[in-house]
């Protein structure tokens, strides 16, 4: 069994049954360098064949062994935020993570060499994301400081409940991932990225429009706040 590292956020696996019932919802294109056009949500090529595949949580635990180096035995990623927690993540948001990066979508040199198209099958893809889904969440995450948690809410219920839920929870439909209790420091490198286009070009661009005037010091105050969100119940 091929063995792969998965180095994301981002942080949910159903049948193909369910996924076709879904609506499938067509964002902007966004014009990056080095893609002829991008569209956030697009359900084709091996994106599409691993959200279809039926993920065996069995084959997968195995399969993760190998990304346990970085992302910890339980998938608890790290308090420091180097690496995010993807224990309880949606499979849906942990495939198209790992599509992107493999399509240099999403940067991550590191995940490179074990995401290849030569290394790792959408099957596998699929069985991993299935296994890291169901594990359990708990509340032993990166914080930030506490300060001004009030000014961190009015942020997220303005402009973030819509797609992540009154709850962190997220939307493993729209792909839209789990940020309660997710790494503080992680979280606000992300949101960075997204919003300045660097590295998670793969990013939401209704999240990338309704983040752009956040300076860093707001964009670190939500962070927090997501951060201290418990975890939704499975």
């Amino acid at each position: 069994m091929k063995k792969i590292c998965i180095a994301l956020f981002a942080l949910s696996l159903w049948p193909a049954c369910v996924f076709a019932a879904q609506p499938v919802v067509q964002e902007q294109v966004v014009e990056k360098p080095g893609d002829e056009g991008y569209v956030w949500n697009e359900m084709e090529g091996e994106k599409l064949i691993a959200l279809k595949a039926k993920g065996d949580p069995v084959i997968g635990a195995v399969a993760f062994e190998v990304c346990q180096g970085c992302h910890r035995a339980n998938a608890s990623g790290r308090v420091s935020g180097a690496y995010p927690r993807l224990a309880g993540q949606h499979a849906t948001v942990l495939i198209k993570q790992m599509a992107d990066i493999r399509a240099r979508r999403r940067d991550n040199p590191k995940m490179d060499p074990y995401i290849d198209e030569h290394v790792v099958t959408p099957q596998e893809i699929a069985d991993i994301a299935a296994y890291v889904e169901s594990l359990p969440v708990s509340d032993a995450n990166g914080k930030g400081m506490g300060d001004n948690l009030e000014r961190g809410k009015e942020i997220y219920f303005k402009d973030c409940v819509k797609c992540h839920g009154n709850n962190g929870e997220g939307d493993a439909a729209q792909f839209y991932p789990m940020v309660a209790a997710q790494h503080y420091k992680y979280l606000l490198r992300e949101s960075i990225y997204i919003r300045d286009n660097l590295v998670r070009r793969n990013g939401n661009p209704k999240m990338r429009e309704a983040i752009k005037f956040y300076n860093d010091e707001d964009l670190a105050l939500v962070s927090d706040f997501m951060s201290r969100m418990p975890p939704p119940a499975k």
